[in-house]
């Protein structure tokens, strides 16, 4: 697996206008696009720092997973995500060293990116993703 950069930090919100004040009026951040992933129950808003971006999360449905989340752990960092030059390479590669996946293959995500999960339990208790640019 090749990793490239952190493509993103991914934070779960209870209210995804409050935070987006935060971000801007607070560290004076610029959100530069919101939209709505509806498999994933999910409308998320961008930022960008530097390289990296930063991705807000707001259920749109509580029994979602950023929704079982926010009501079980609260607000705050939900996963970390890095880019991977082949989604389904990486996702393979990570399942042979004994890697528990939470996606068998790649799916869509926020911005177009194909995107796959590692399960928490194989990574040292942090939720990641690996993501794919294919524009």
């Amino acid at each position: 697996m090749k990793t490239t950069h952190i493509e993103h930090i991914g934070i779960a919100v209870r209210n995804l206008e409050e935070a987006i004040s935060f971000y801007t009026d607070v560290l004076g951040l610029k959100c530069y696009g919101i939209e709505e992933v509806m498999d994933q129950k999910v409308k998320t808003a961008f930022f960008k720092v530097g390289d990296t971006k930063i991705e807000l999360l707001e259920s749109t449905d509580p029994e979602g997973p950023i929704g079982k989340f926010v009501e079980k752990k609260g607000a705050g960092i939900h996963h970390l995500a890095f880019a991977v030059d082949n989604i389904e390479d990486a996702l393979s590669d990570a399942k042979e060293k004994g890697v528990r996946l939470i996606d068998e293959s790649p799916r869509k995500g926020a911005e177009g990116l194909d995107i796959g999960f590692l399960h928490p339990k194989s990574t040292l208790g942090v939720l990641t993703e690996l993501c794919q640019n294919k524009k």
